[in-house]
């Protein structure tokens, strides 16, 4: 058992944690998304949620060691940034008029 214990790294301990850690903030995210009140507040979440939603593919491709993951995470991380200026734009316009 103590030569098991001596063997962990630690990522090994912690990148568990933080992969659970990250899947229940989505999923106070998708508590947030789906209760509102107001569509800022959905934006938010759903910008919540990819980010996070990056985060656990990092983490995943430092846990498994497979780089490959890190390019969905790009993709999303760039998708989820247009959609955050497309919404600040309509926002801005909708205050205008």
């Amino acid at each position: 058992m103590i030569e098991t214990l001596r063997r962990l790294s630690l990522l090994d301990v912690t990148l568990p944690v933080v992969l659970a850690l990250l899947a229940f903030g989505i999923l106070l995210a998708v508590v947030r998304l789906l209760r509102g009140p107001t569509l800022p507040d959905r934006v938010v979440a759903i910008d919540l949620i990819a980010t996070q939603a990056v985060a656990m593919l990092a983490s995943s491709a430092i846990a498994f060691n497979e780089p490959a993951l890190l390019q969905p995470a790009l993709v999303l991380t760039l998708i989820a940034f247009v959609g955050t200026v497309a919404f600040a734009r309509y926002v801005a316009k909708r205050a205008s008029s």
